[in-house]
Parts: C-alpha cells; sequence; structure tokens
C-alpha cells in the first residue's frame, strides 16, 4: 500500500500539487487520472522519487520515502516496477536481452537463473518464442507486452505505469489492461496507472484518483462514478456521448 499525506509540490511560485492525500491499496488497479496539466504526472513522479515534494509525506507500506536516506531509497526503487508511455525498449537488444537487462542490474542470481525468470516473465505475457526478436521486430502491442515482462521480472511490490495504452488500438488497449490487471492480482503488487483512456477507467478502475487543477476532487471505483454527483468529475469522464450513454442507463 502506498499512502499520500498532505503532499504539496510548487515549482518556483507556482503550486502544481496541493494537499493530496490518497491511498493506493495492494493487488488493485489504482488510476490517477485528471485534464492534461492537472499535475497527475507531477503526482507519479513524485510517488517514486523523480520529483521531491515541497512537504508532505509518500509512505510505502509505512515506511517514509522522503524522510529516507539515498540508500534506503535505492533499496525501495528495487520493489519497482515501471512501465512507460512508450515501450522504452532497447533498440539494439533482442526481447529476452531487454527483459534481462534489470536483472543483470540488480539481481544475485546466477545467469542460468536471469534467463530462466526473464523466460518466465515472457511466457507470463504470452511472448514465448519471441525471444531472440528485436523490438523493430514486433508490434506495438508485444513491444507494451515486453515492457511489462521487464517491469516484473524482479518480482517488484509496486508496479506504476504512465499511460500504457498510449498509440495502442482499442482491441491491443484491451488486452494491455487485462494483463496489467490480471499481473497486479497475481502478484498482490500496488499498481498505479497515470492514464487519459476512459476505457481503462470503467475497464480496470478499481480505484480511481481524480485530480482538478492540482488537488484531489475525488476518489472511488468505476462502479462508484456511474452514481457520482460530482459535476467536475462527470464532465470529464463524461465527455464523450458514448460513456454519458452508460452513465444514463446505470441510473
Amino acid at each position: 500500500m502506498i499512502e499520500i499525506k498532505h503532499l504539496y509540490k510548487s515549482f518556483e511560485d507556482k503550486d502544481v500539487l496541493i494537499d493530496i492525500n490518497a491511498v493506493f491499496e495492494d493487488g488493485k488497479t489504482n488510476l490517477i487520472i485528471g485534464q492534461s496539466g492537472s499535475g497527475k504526472t507531477v503526482l507519479m513522479k513524485n510517488i517514486v522519487g523523480l520529483f521531491v515534494p515541497t512537504s508532505g509525506q509518500i509512505l510505502y507500506d509505512g515506511r517514509d520515502f522522503i524522510g529516507m536516506t539515498k540508500r534506503e531509497q535505492v533499496l525501495i526503487r528495487r520493489e519497482m516496477g515501471m512501465i512507460f508511455q512508450s515501450a522504452a525498449l532497447f533498440d539494439s537488444m533482442s526481447v529476452l536481452e531487454n527483459v534481462m537487462f534489470p536483472l543483470e542490474m540488480f539481481s544475485d542470481d546466477c545467469q542460468a537463473d536471469r534467463i530462466r525468470r526473464a523466460k518466465f516473465c515472457l511466457e507470463r505475457v504470452n511472448l514465448k518464442g519471441a525471444e531472440n526478436k528485436l523490438p523493430g521486430e514486433i508490434s506495438g502491442g508485444m513491444q507494451k507486452r515486453v515492457a511489462i515482462a521487464r517491469a516484473i521480472a524482479l518480482n517488484p511490490k509496486y508496479l506504476f505505469c504512465d499511460e500504457p495504452n498510449s498509440g495502442l488500438d482499442p482491441k491491443t488497449s484491451l488486452v494491455i489492461d487485462e494483463l496489467i490487471h490480471d499481473i497486479t492480482q497475481e502478484y498482490k503488487m500496488t499498481t498505479i496507472i497515470n492514464t487519459h483512456d476512459m476505457n481503462s477507467v470503467m475497464g480496470i478502475g478499481e480505484n480511481i484518483l481524480y485530480i482538478y487543477k492540482g488537488q484531489k476532487e475525488w476518489q472511488g471505483s468505476k462502479d462508484q462514478i456511474m452514481t457520482s454527483t460530482n459535476e467536475r468529475l462527470n464532465s470529464f469522464i463524461f465527455a464523450s456521448d458514448l460513456f454519458r450513454k452508460v452513465k444514463e442507463a446505470n441510473q
């Protein structure tokens, strides 16, 4: 579980995050949503330590991340897996070598065990047989699955996904959503997804944080969205005719 308490972040004289309080739960797909410029990307960068908050607390299972020494923070980062907006694979490395990269960096296992682990992760994302291909030889959806395999190679406790469906067609996006959701439940990870994809929100949104102009506006599940009376949330979620009709059908 990750807890955010009274988090503020300012750049020079501009307040970007204002008194954010939220809980991201184990074994659930926790989503951060909001309009462009709302602060959701800044929030995720604070959580993973790319930015230092102006004030507040970030607790990893009760451990104060901000108050840790640099060495202690490094140890926490080894418990994190990350999936970037682009798959961020190394073009000159094979699929297997990409998945092995964090194992080569941080694992104390022997080479044979690292290879075995990497192959297991590739099988888990249904990419058995693609080990020797280069990223340029596989589809965008397959590249995202390689990125997921790499992210779980070290068996992380926390998984962070920045727009994992960016650039994918709706069918492939659904596959990626279901895979992230299934892996989250299987490994009991605390997964946080930063997304604009309303299909993801309504499909796998078990715990959703909606940010508006740097402040927490609403938090709840996809089911609670259907009965929400928050006008800003409704305006954001149900901007399209399709999602508005879905809400009306559930009223």
